[in-house]
């Protein structure tokens, strides 16, 4: 489990900047029905923002959430504070008795439009970008269509981060075609001053949105 981080979504600004890509998502695809949304969380203390993010893009018109979690996430919010689907590991072996039951890591894949991973720690960054698929979440991502957008907002302790490995696994997951959120310079919680590129980074999605203080 990750104990801190030096980027994620920590302030309403940076919910806004995410909810202004999900916007454009929304005009560029122009369509007539709701648009669905997966939000993944893995166990980095910046998953105490959960509530916060969800909030924040259910404010968005035609928009419908669910949310796919890993079990060490669950330590940093309160389910009760999220007023969508909530899915984990449990569901995924409930859901499936038999051969005919539905398989929901791929019945998930099939519901959402955009995947979103906030915040992603150190320990699925590395399990994603070496194809491991031991949970639901890490499952939805390898089963992933990668002709629809994936979002991925790394989260991580400095130490974490400025390991040269993490600039690998990062560089895997774009080659996959998946879209980075940048990170900036902030305290952590662990105390410790986080250390990136910029105080003020530029999203490289390619709609523009600005990623500051985060």
């Amino acid at each position: 489990m990750t104990q801190s981080n030096p980027i994620f979504l920590r302030s309403p600004g940076q919910i806004c900047a995410l909810r202004n890509v999900l916007w454009l998502e929304l005009c560029l695809e122009a369509l007539s029905e709701k648009f669905h949304v997966l939000v993944g969380v893995t166990g980095s203390v910046a998953a105490l923002k959960l509530p916060l993010l969800v909030a924040e893009l259910l404010k968005i018109p035609g928009l419908e959430v669910k949310v796919v979690t890993t079990e060490k996430a669950k330590h940093f919010y309160n389910a009760q504070e999220i007023p969508v689907t909530l899915y984990g590991d449990e569901e995924e072996w409930q859901l499936w008795k038999g051969r005919s039951d539905p398989v929901l890591h791929i019945e998930l894949r099939r519901w959402a439009d955009l995947m979103v991973v906030a915040p992603l720690d150190a320990n699925t960054l590395a399990k994603v970008a070496n194809g491991i698929c031991d949970n639901l979440l890490t499952c939805v991502i390898r089963a992933w269509d990668l002709s629809k957008p994936l979002l991925f907002c790394p989260a991580m302790n400095t130490a974490m981060w400025e390991h040269p490995i993490t600039a690998r696994h990062v560089e895997q997951l774009k080659g996959f075609g998946y879209t980075e959120i940048p990170c900036v310079v902030k305290k952590l919680v662990c105390g410790d001053e986080g250390q990136a590129d910029s105080e003020k980074s530029r999203c490289r999605c390619g709609w523009g949105c600005s990623w500051t203080h985060i």
